[in-house]
């Protein structure tokens, strides 16, 4: 297997006010900082209001700081909405696209995640594109064609191991409480990479890092971490506390 360095990632979504997200931000820089030459990578994506001030806190520490989306045009009248130049200017290095709540809330097709994730990479972000099944789809036995169209759909030209970060979110597990087993979990990520060689080429896919995004909390972390396609987590409740988003990070393998 490539050696993949794993990726933990931290989606505040709609939640931080600047005195948390501060605080949150500088006790995982500061364990950041303790740790010294860490196994993994961590990456915390804070709400925009927030961006610029987490970048500066996490300065130096080695976490890095992601936007958690991005608009497809550079520039233009498009109220509310935030470029990937802009989070690039306040300090990101990444940018999440695709979301399920997004696809579900704001209606986002694949095209649509494509044209941001191309967006992101045109101004030199690594774009963390996701992807999974709802409810429904599994139950209807189409995990695997879902996933499949997404990636085929959702991965933008020019995507490579070093600008492009797929995160799977079994849509069902995202809150819930609930995850697939670990022999599930490894079958969809084995699956999701052999659909990315067959779009980037099999060099590179073997180096893109593939996120499990459902639940991950530091009770399962040790067991979905060690799967040999799972290259990290994008975690949600679990990273708005500081002991607990640590102690997933230390389920790295």
């Amino acid at each position: 297997m490539t050696a993949r360095r794993p990726l933990i990632a931290g989606n505040w979504k709609m939640n931080g006010l600047r005195a948390d997200g501060l605080a949150l931000a500088g006790e995982l820089a500061k364990r950041m900082k303790a740790k010294g030459k860490a196994p993994f990578e961590m990456l915390v994506c804070p709400p925009a209001t927030l961006i610029r001030e987490v970048a500066q806190t996490v300065a130096g520490s080695g976490v890095l700081v992601g936007g958690e989306d991005c608009h497809a045009k550079a520039s233009g009248a498009h109220t509310g909405d935030i470029s990937a130049a802009m989070l690039a200017d306040a300090g990101c290095t990444h940018v999440i696209v695709g979301h399920s709540e997004r696809r579900t809330d704001h209606g986002e097709s694949d095209a649509t995640v494509k044209a941001k994730a191309a967006a992101a990479l045109g101004n030199g972000l690594v774009a963390v594109v996701c992807i999974g099944e709802t409810e429904a789809e599994r139950d209807a036995g189409k995990t695997l064609e879902v996933n499949a169209r997404q990636v085929a759909g959702s991965v933008p030209d020019g995507a490579t191991a070093a600008n492009l970060v797929i995160a799977y979110e079994p849509v069902w597990a995202i809150g819930t409480g609930r995850t697939p087993t670990a022999p599930e979990v490894q079958e969809v990520h084995a699956f999701i990479r052999k659909e990315l060689a067959a779009k980037i080429g099999a060099a590179e896919a073997a180096g893109v890092r593939i996120l499990y995004g459902g639940s991950m909390k530091p009770g399962n972390a040790k067991e979905l971490l060690a799967l040999a396609d799972v290259d990290g987590g994008l975690i949600g409740g679990a990273s708005l506390v500081a002991d607990d988003f640590w102690a997933i990070a230390q389920s790295c393998p």
